[in-house]
């Protein structure tokens, strides 16, 4: 039986995908482009700069998308470096945001704060263990950030992941991880998950505001050129082997970052910043050709996971391995 918050975000969306927060990088434009294309779209609060920016988005959105579309989301990074963490979490309340993705550390007040107007909350995690945690603190559903995720991601496989939270939790999973086909939508599906949670797929489309030359490079590169490091941020993240390289740095030779000096919302604790200098990405962008609208890249997904559904459960029969 579907839980009811899980039924509850399903029930507006044409596909089971969430759009991740990209810093920097999402924006209205993008996040209107999603929501409209049937998947949640979402941005980190701390994009809009000034506050009064923020606040702009927010009339935004609520004026520019209705019920036939599906619900947004904001990103709230409630880490103690945050200083605007409260004021942001005033506008959401305000504005009655309808999905919260909270990183960093788990917060009841900001949980309470959120269900005070009936909006949902969902965290992310790298473990088992900080899963229970955000739980206990009152999130109604869990993000597991595996491995091969863009951005702070953890190193544990999504098999395994997902399979000991599904142990405790029956609640809505939005699993994170190297997604950007329809076929690995179906895939997250079908380990456990509720939701695909998909970003850097994202970056290569026409509405997101990323330098050109870093959509140009999800394109490009595949894998091979994703490394795996906590400079940048005092957190362990993914990033592109070639802006490393152009920033002057040794990919290979990195030095350990220092956990004590993270700063999220100057987003970087080295003279390149990430990730304005610095770009994350996640390992799954060897599935992006072209840099392509929202819209139509949703549309491949849409169709791909159609193709996938009708191969497994009545289309075409699965080979098996001989015995």
């Amino acid at each position: 039986m579907t839980h009811p918050i899980t039924a509850r975000l399903k029930a507006r969306m044409k596909l089971p995908v969430i759009g991740s927060p990209l810093f920097i990088i999402s924006n209205p434009d993008l996040v209107i482009a999603q929501c409209k294309a049937g998947i949640i779209g979402s941005f980190p609060s701390l994009n809009a700069r000034p506050i009064e920016q923020f606040e702009e988005w927010l009339q935004r959105l609520n004026r520019e998308l209705s019920d036939d579309d599906a619900p947004y989301a904001v990103n709230l990074i409630v880490h103690k470096s945050t200083d605007r963490l409260l004021a942001d979490l005033e506008l959401c309340v305000k504005y009655k945001v309808p999905v919260i993705i909270t990183s960093l550390g788990a917060r009841e007040d900001v949980n309470q704060a959120i269900h005070s107007y009936g909006g949902i909350v969902l965290h992310d995690v790298i473990n088992n263990r900080f899963a229970k945690k955000a739980i206990e603190k009152g999130a109604d559903g869990l993000i597991p950030v595996a491995a091969g995720a863009g951005g702070h991601a953890g190193t544990t496989s999504p098999f395994a992941l997902v399979a000991e939270i599904r142990e405790w939790f029956d609640g809505p999973i939005a699993l994170s991880g190297s997604i950007a086909t329809g076929y690995g939508v179906l895939g997250a599906e079908a380990m456990g998950a509720d939701f695909a949670y998909i970003g850097s797929a994202f970056i290569a489309t026409r509405e997101a505001r990323a330098d050109e030359r870093y959509k140009q490079a999800i394109v490009d590169c595949t894998s091979a050129d994703i490394v795996y490091s906590d400079l940048f941020t005092g957190v362990h993240g993914n990033y592109l082997r070639p802006s490393i390289v152009a920033a002057g740095l040794d990919p290979d030779h990195l030095p350990k970052g220092d956990v004590t000096t993270m700063n999220f919302g100057s987003g970087g604790n080295t003279e390149a910043k990430a990730w304005r200098d610095i770009w994350g990405s996640g390992q799954g962008i060897g599935a992006v050709k072209a840099i392509v609208p929202a819209a139509e890249f949703i549309d491949k997904l849409k169709r791909e996971y159609a193709e996938a559904r009708a191969r497994l459960l009545g289309g075409e029969p699965v080979a098996l391995a001989a015995e």
